[in-house]
């Protein structure tokens, strides 16, 4: 039979990085969604009205305080669902372990 190799364990520290990298990520893609849904609610708008579109208002008014929005939102589940992995891993590596 084939020797089995020694997998290194969870490392705190991967916790981290995975939370900064998930938030960031989130956080650009709510700014992306958000401004591309203000410039099209501006613009059809401003068409409806006859006006020219002022879209300014898309990044200044909507798409910060929802990326805002989104970005806190992301890190605070992100730390929740990395802390319970890395338990679990570390708990299921004990057990791995023990026996």
């Amino acid at each position: 039979m084939a020797s089995q190799q020694e997998r290194p364990g969870p490392r705190w520290y991967a916790v981290g990085v995975r939370v900064v990298l998930i938030t960031f990520l989130m956080t650009l893609l709510g700014f992306a969604v958000s401004l591309l849904l203000a410039i099209l609610g501006i613009v059809g708008v401003a068409k409806a009205r006859g006006a020219t579109p002022y879209l300014p208002l898309a990044y200044r008014d909507v798409a910060i305080p929802v990326a805002c929005v989104v970005g806190a939102a992301a890190l605070v589940t992100s730390i929740v669902m990395e802390v319970r992995h890395y338990r679990q891993a570390r708990a299921l590596r004990s057990i791995e372990r023990a026996s």
